[in-house]
């Protein structure tokens, strides 16, 4: 059977599908809209690969929680996707929940700003203007080393993932707020400004 290449729309209708939460779904348009910038960064033929790649890595999170990154693979075979959009999503957990090591460029990012996008977000909300419009580097860097801040976040995956990229982490960071201002309304950290 022939491989199907999806579209922005229905891979969106699939995670709706999947995903209830609305903050999981939030975080899924903030890591999409994070892969189309650092696809425009890196000046990626595919864009809309990236986005969508993004946009349903955590497919199975809320559902199967057991089995993230293994059960994504049963979904999207079924639905005909692609074995290296299956592969990327995969890769994502490396070390956590997969054994599958990001490759690619494109895996390697998605890898990298899956655990930073919720650091930033997190960073956001605690600021006065609960926005991501006036984030700085130096406001996500000052809240990295308070360990107990957002403890969920694996500070480690996101600095082995600029080393794999051969970035400097503030760089990485100030990429990854760039990507998220992009859809700051949508994913609810417009804040009050």
């Amino acid at each position: 059977m022939e491989k199907i290449v999806p579209n922005r729309a229905e891979a969106y209708e699939l995670l709706k599908e999947y995903n209830k939460n609305e903050s999981l779904i939030r975080h899924a348009l903030a890591v999409e809209s994070v892969m189309l910038h650092f696809a425009e960064l890196f000046r990626e033929e595919d864009k809309e690969k990236w986005g969508i790649i993004g946009l349903v890595h955590d497919l199975d999170y809320e559902m199967y929680p057991d089995e993230h990154c293994k059960k994504v693979r049963e979904i999207l075979t079924e639905r005909n996707w692609p074995e290296d959009y299956i592969r990327a999503i995969e890769s994502h957990g490396w070390k956590i929940c997969s054994d599958v090591e990001p490759l690619e460029r494109m895996e390697k990012v998605l890898y990298t700003i899956d655990e930073l996008t919720g650091l930033i977000a997190a960073t956001a909300l605690m600021r006065p203007s609960k926005s991501i419009l006036d984030m700085e580097v130096k406001s996500v860097k000052k809240k990295w080393k308070q360990k107990g801040f957002a403890a969920g976040v694996n500070r480690e995956i996101i600095e082995e993932g600029a080393k794999m990229l051969g970035m400097e982490l503030d760089k990485v960071i100030e990429e990854t707020i760039k990507g998220m201002q992009k859809v700051a309304e949508s994913i609810g950290l417009k804040g009050n400004l």
